[in-house]
C-alpha cells in the first residue's frame, strides 16, 4: 500500500495503534500506551520551550528504504521547513532530530534499524527514550552525552508514575 492510502482508508483512521509500512507496502501496527503518549507530550513541550526557531511535531511520517516509518516526534529547523514545506502526506528526508519513545513491542533490533534508516535519509540526530523516560541521543557516528543541537535537554523524563 502506498502511504497516501494507509492515510485515507476510512477503516484505518480509529485504530488505537502506531501504524508504519515496511518495504513491502505492508500494514504494521504498534499498540499505544497512555505513558507513551505522556511521553510524547512531555518531548514535544520541552522541545518547544528551549527552541522558538524551528517546529515540533508529532507521528512524523518518513518514507526510508523500509517503507514509512512514523516519528513519534521530531523537531525540524526553519531551513528544514523552507525546503520541505509542511503540506506533506510523508516525507521523502528526515527532520533533523527523530525521537523513538520505547514501546513493550520494540525490539532492540527494531530501534536500531529505525535508528539507522531515518541517518540514511538525513537526520542528524536520532533520540530514544526508554519506558522509564531515560533519553539516549545519537548521531550518525554514535552515541553521544546529550544532544549537540539541543544540549540543555534532559537525559530523563519524569512524568511522575506512581
Amino acid at each position: 500500500m502506498e502511504w497516501r492510502e494507509v492515510v485515507e482508508h476510512p477503516s484505518l483512521k480509529d485504530l488505537p495503534f502506531k501504524i508504519e509500512t515496511n518495504e513491502w507496502g505492508k500494514i504494521m501496527m504498534t499498540p499505544a500506551s497512555f505513558a507513551h503518549g505522556i511521553y510524547q507530550a512531555e518531548i514535544t513541550a520541552l522541545l518547544k520551550s528551549l527552541r522558538k526557531e524551528g517546529k515540533v511535531s508529532t507521528e512524523c511520517p518518513v518514507r526510508t528504504s523500509k517503507g514509512t516509518r512514523v516519528a513519534d516526534v521530531a523537531w525540524s529547523s526553519a531551513a528544514f521547513l523552507k525546503k520541505h514545506g509542511i503540506k506533506k502526506m510523508e516525507l521523502r528526508e528526515s527532520p533533523e532530530i527523530v525521537v523513538e519513545i520505547e514501546s513493550p513491542s520494540n525490539t532492540v533490533a527494531e530501534l536500531e534499524e529505525k535508528r539507522l534508516i531515518y541517518f540514511e535519509k538525513g537526520a542528524r540526530e536520532f533520540w530514544l527514550c526508554d519506558d522509564d523516560g531515560n533519553m539516549r541521543f545519537f548521531n550518525p557516528q554514535g552515541e553521544l552525552k546529550r544532544s549537540e543541537i539541543f544540549g540543555e535537554f534532559p537525559g530523563h523524563i519524569d512524568i511522575g508514575m506512581v
